[in-house]
């Protein structure tokens, strides 16, 4: 996918964040975008930000749902007849010792973080088997590196990064190139942080932006899988 003009693209989690980042760099290198998230207002007004409708879609969608996220394809396609890269990048984290968490926080991860991810693809496969597209799921590093009070968010991250890799396999007899992106810390609104200057260090958004743009013009006969990525100078907080 070396030239990326008039392509389609949808992004989960698309209001702020990784999603939002995402979108931009996407929308500087020529293609259209459809955002999503819970709730329609947050999510138009992210859209009315990155450009106008001719070239951005706003819609509403809990990817912890089939039904929205098979809704959520269909205005995209019945928009613009097709999609050829979509970002499963909605997420959450509750973070507790296993032994005080409790069975929401841990059933909202799994339903959207892992259950999610499952959803946007179920959703999406048949049209990336059209435009032999590209899927691409924003895991963590917290999938292979396990911490205190994460024992919910690791569970679903290293599920993550377990189910896009398998996808991989099952997919690529069709030409659909998958990849699990599995960034560090990042500067972005998660766990109740409130970015600013303190958070220069961290990666940001639109390099992850720019990191799937790298991925999307790589030659179609190479494909990296998996891709950690993590600050180069943790030091300099």
């Amino acid at each position: 996918m070396e030239n990326l003009k008039e392509k389609v693209a949808y992004i989960t989690g698309g209001s702020k964040g990784i999603g939002f980042g995402v979108a931009q760099k996407l929308l500087e290198a020529g293609m259209k975008v459809a955002i999503s998230g819970r709730t329609l207002q947050t999510v138009q007004k992210a859209a009315a930000q990155l450009g106008d409708d001719s070239r951005v879609l706003a819609i509403s969608s809990d990817v912890s749902k089939l039904r929205d996220e098979e809704e959520a394809v269909k205005k995209i396609i019945g928009k613009w007849g097709q999609i050829d890269v979509v970002i499963a990048n909605a997420g959450v984290g509750n973070f507790a010792p296993v032994d005080e968490m409790t069975e929401t926080e841990w059933h909202q991860m799994i339903n959207t973080n892992l259950n999610g991810v499952f959803h946007t693809l179920k959703a999406s496969v048949e049209a990336l088997k059209k435009s032999k597209g590209y899927y691409m799921t924003l895991a963590s590093l917290a999938g292979t590196n396990f911490f205190a009070n994460g024992a919910g968010y690791n569970a679903t991250k290293f599920g993550v990064v377990g189910f896009t890799q398998a996808a991989m396999l099952d997919l690529r007899k069709f030409d659909i190139k998958v990849t699990t992106i599995m960034p560090g810390s990042v500067a972005t609104h998660f766990a109740g942080n409130q970015p600013d200057d303190k958070d220069a260090w961290k990666i940001q958004p639109e390099d992850i932006g720019q990191m799937v743009v790298d991925l999307l013009e790589i030659h179609p006969r190479t494909l990296p899988s998996k891709v950690e990525v993590r600050p180069s100078r943790p030091d300099k907080k």
